[in-house]
C-alpha cells in the first residue's frame, strides 16, 4: 500500500489502508484517514490532518507554510474533512498565528488542477474550484460554492453559499449567497439558478430570492433598506441565508 520510495515520517499518523505512491513525503504531524489515496510525488507536511477517502494526485503540496512574510514557522494546521479530492499541482496551506492558526476546508470538495488555498481560510463543504482557481489569506467559502477556472479572490472576502464565479472573475469584494457573478471586476449577474434547480430548491424558495435579490440590485435602495425590506417580506429560510450572507460583508457586496 506504501511504495518503497515514499517517505513517511515515523511520527505521522496514517490508517491501515491508506496508499501512498512513489516519491510522495509525508512529514511528522500529519494525519491521513483511512480510505485516503496519495498519488505519487506529493508532498504533506504537518500539523495536518486529512479526513477519510481523501484523494490527492502527483505534485500537489498539502499542509506547507503559508506565503506571508509575518509567518515564523509557528506549529499552525491544514485540518481537512472527508471525501475531498485534489487534483495535480494544487497548494494548500496551513493557518497563522496572526488569524485563526487554521486552515479549514470541509467535506466533499473538489480543488482542480493548480488551485491554491491561501494560509486561514475556511472553505464549507461541497464547494468546487476549477484550474488555477487562486484563494488569497483569510477567505472563506460558503457550502455549495463554485468558483470558475483563473478566478482569483481578494484576501478577507467572502463567498457565500451556494454562489458561482464564471470563469477569470476578479474578486475583490464579498459574494452574497445564491448570486453568480463574473468579470474583472466581478460584477453580478443575477441569481445561481441553474445551480439552485440542481440542488434541489423549490419554486416558492427561487422565486422568494428572486424578489430579495431585485431589492438588493434592481430597487435602488440602500444596502440596509434593502436588509429591512427583505425581512419584512419574507420569512422563508433561504431570504434570511441571502440577508445574513449580505449583512456579515466586511469589504462590501459585489455589486
Amino acid at each position: 500500500m506504501i511504495h518503497p520510495t515514499a517517505l513517511i515520517d515515523p511520527a505521522a499518523r496514517l490508517a491501515d489502508d491508506v496508499e501512498i505512491g512513489p516519491f510522495t513525503v509525508v512529514g511528522p504531524d500529519v494525519e491521513i484517514g483511512p480510505g485516503s489515496r496519495i498519488g505519487p510525488h506529493v508532498v504533506i507536511k504537518g500539523p495536518t490532518v486529512l479526513g477519510a477517502r481523501t484523494r490527492i494526485f502527483q505534485f500537489a503540496s498539502v499542509g506547507e507554510d503559508c506565503q506571508d512574510k509575518k509567518y515564523n514557522g509557528e506549529p499552525t494546521r491544514l485540518v481537512m474533512g472527508d471525501d475531498n479530492v485534489v487534483r495535480e499541482g494544487v497548494t494548500l496551506h496551513r493557518g497563522t498565528i496572526q488569524d485563526r492558526g487554521e486552515t479549514t476546508i470541509g467535506s466533499r470538495n473538489l480543488f482542480m488542477a493548480y488551485v491554491h488555498v491561501g494560509h486561514d481560510c475556511v472553505i464549507g463543504s461541497d464547494c468546487i474550484l476549477a484550474n488555477q482557481v487562486t484563494l488569497a489569506g483569510h477567505v472563506k467559502m460558503g457550502d455549495f460554492a463554485i468558483i470558475g477556472g483563473l478566478s482569483a479572490v481578494h484576501q478577507f472576502c467572502h463567498f457565500g453559499t451556494h454562489a458561482m464565479a464564471g470563469g477569470g472573475s476578479i474578486i475583490t469584494k464579498d459574494t452574497p449567497a445564491f448570486v453568480m457573478i463574473n468579470g474583472n471586476p466581478a460584477q453580478v449577474h443575477g441569481l445561481n439558478l441553474v445551480g439552485l434547480k440542481r440542488r434541489g430548491f423549490s419554486r416558492d424558495a427561487l422565486k422568494a430570492l428572486g424578489e430579495a435579490y431585485k431589492l438588493v440590485y434592481r430597487q435602488g435602495l440602500t444596502v440596509d433598506q434593502a436588509l429591512v425590506e427583505i425581512r419584512r417580506r419574507f420569512q422563508a429560510v433561504e431570504t434570511e441565508a441571502f440577508a445574513a450572507s449580505i449583512e456579515a460583508s466586511t469589504r462590501g457586496i459585489v455589486r
